[in-house]
């Protein structure tokens, strides 16, 4: 039919086995997604994209056998043998060193989610879409959590940054150009680029034209002062 999504092919890796079913399920209920395999440990997970060769890998970061970085480690290993397959990792806690190491090689078809917020099947069907065709995403919970733990004890904290500041900043992480922001807020390209250097002004952070590289410039100063961050743990 004109207009059909053709569906990404995604392997889910999940050690959870109702977790595993529920993201596939979230994923069954949209149409451009089609999930080939959804294993629970990282041998597994191997073998299953040299099985499936997928589009995309959905992963958590702790999995058999240690329980610790297996997905931040398999995203690592993966961009060096097989960069074609974007990765979308789920992770409970937000972790700085976790996110930064997810986005060091380049944040194209990267995407970095807190696994409590995939809710809305649709809304994380297009999150993988958006990754599978090379685009990146950091949910901005993650990033304002992170600076409120970073800049608890500064003057430039979070709360300083506007609403619409605050709004432009979610859509930064997301990877969208100016030019794209301006058009999903209906405001000028010009208005946009105060925004944004105004919020680079606020974070310390050195602006760029490049809007994959301004999430990985967020996430480098969070990196930076990695030594006073504590990790935060979500409430269950």
């Amino acid at each position: 039919m004109t207009g059909t999504l053709t569906p990404v092919r995604v392997v889910v890796a999940e050690d959870e086995v109702l977790v595993r079913e529920g993201i596939r399920q979230l994923f069954e209920s949209v149409d451009s997604i089609e999930v080939v395999e959804a294993v629970e440990d990282l041998t597994s997970l191997w073998a299953a994209v040299e099985a499936h060769d997928p589009d995309v890998v959905v992963t958590v970061v702790p999995m058999a056998p240690t329980f610790t970085d297996e997905g931040i480690r398999f995203a690592v290993e993966l961009r060096e043998v097989k960069p074609e397959i974007a990765v979308v990792v789920l992770g409970r806690d937000v972790e700085a060193v976790q996110a930064t190491t997810l986005f060091e090689g380049g944040a194209a078809g990267r995407a970095y989610i807190l696994k409590d917020r995939v809710v809305d099947g649709a809304a994380f069907a297009e999150t993988v879409r958006a990754v599978a065709g090379g685009g990146s995403h950091v949910d901005v919970e993650v990033i304002e959590q992170l600076l409120v733990a970073v800049n608890g004890r500064r003057a430039s904290t979070p709360r300083n940054l506007t609403t619409r500041e605050r709004e432009i900043l979610g859509l930064m992480a997301e990877g969208r150009s100016n030019s794209a922001i301006a058009h999903a807020l209906a405001v000028s390209s010009r208005a946009v680029e105060r925004h944004v250097g105004s919020i680079f002004t606020k974070l310390d952070v050195d602006d760029s034209p490049d809007s994959s590289r301004r999430v990985l410039a967020v996430l480098a100063y969070l990196k930076d002062h990695n030594g006073s961050l504590p990790r935060l743990h979500r409430a269950v």
